[in-house]
């Protein structure tokens, strides 16, 4: 079996969408686009002149990668909403991740602006991908909306603490009918694929791999986490137990049987 991504007219074959910002060369952000299959990845708008060549854009375009416009950087659902349509008109698509931030140091969402800001974009015919905190009913509201993704945080952004509610993701994901993929948090490979097994359609990694010693491994690395955890949802987990029980039923053992 192989990992599948649909979300609104977004197909793909990998799970991981692949934050863009932060890498130290274009160099080694396109060997880690090779060495992690990527298909898809965030670009915020205030970076990216697509009309620069040796840029970021050409980098993605080469490789055949998907741009997922972001409205990083936005305090208000006003500002947000400006930028996608800024972003729409550059890169040519209906796509946006919609990120309205609340607070500049821990940057978590400002969830009452990104609800707002959704609610515009998707009657503007936007395809939004929300980035949210953890909270089950803003990401009903969200799905509510009309956003084809709902992606809720693991932790805070770049923090790299992982998945630090893993009750709250797996509700998300149990209740709400679109997509959900883990957004901001992923410290390191095992992070992806607990998302994965929690029942996320798909994981956001991007400081967890431009920010590792080797991003070129651990794109990889997380790329295969995501596959693992995917395959390991699907496989059915053993059920926890308070006590051991042994992997080897006692029936049929000949020294119980001796005279």
């Amino acid at each position: 079996m192989r990992e599948q991504l649909s979300v609104g007219s977004f197909e793909s074959d990998s799970c991981l969408v692949f934050g863009t910002g932060g890498f130290r060369s274009l160099e080694v952000l396109e060997a880690t686009l090779e060495a992690a299959h990527v298909t898809i990845a965030t670009v915020a708008l205030r970076r990216v002149d697509p009309s620069v060549e040796g840029s970021l854009y050409d980098v993605l375009e080469r490789n055949k990668v998907a741009l997922l416009p972001n409205t990083a950087g936005c305090y208000s659902a006003r500002e947000a909403v400006a930028t996608a349509r800024l972003a729409r008109e550059a890169f040519e698509t209906d796509r946006v991740k919609l990120e309205v931030i609340g607070d500049d140091r821990t940057l978590l969402p400002d969830v009452v602006e990104t609800l707002a800001a959704a609610e515009e974009l998707v009657a503007d015919g936007f395809e939004v991908w929300a980035y949210t905190n953890d909270d089950l009913v803003v990401a009903q509201r969200l799905e509510q909306a009309g956003c084809v993704a709902v992606m809720p945080l693991g932790s805070p952004i770049g923090s790299g603490l992982g998945v630090r509610n893993p009750h709250a993701v797996a509700l998300i994901c149990e209740r709400v009918g679109v997509p959900v993929l883990l957004d901001a948090g992923l410290g390191t490979a095992s992070d992806a694929a607990l998302a994965m097994e929690l029942g996320c359609a798909g994981v956001l990694a991007a400081s967890a791999i431009n920010r590792a010693l080797d991003p070129v491994a651990m794109g990889e690395a997380v790329a295969s986490a995501v596959r693992a955890g995917w395959l390991a949802r699907r496989a059915g987990r053993i059920p926890a137990r308070l006590y051991a029980e042994a992997s080897s039923s006692a029936l049929g053992r000949p020294d119980l049987f001796a005279e």
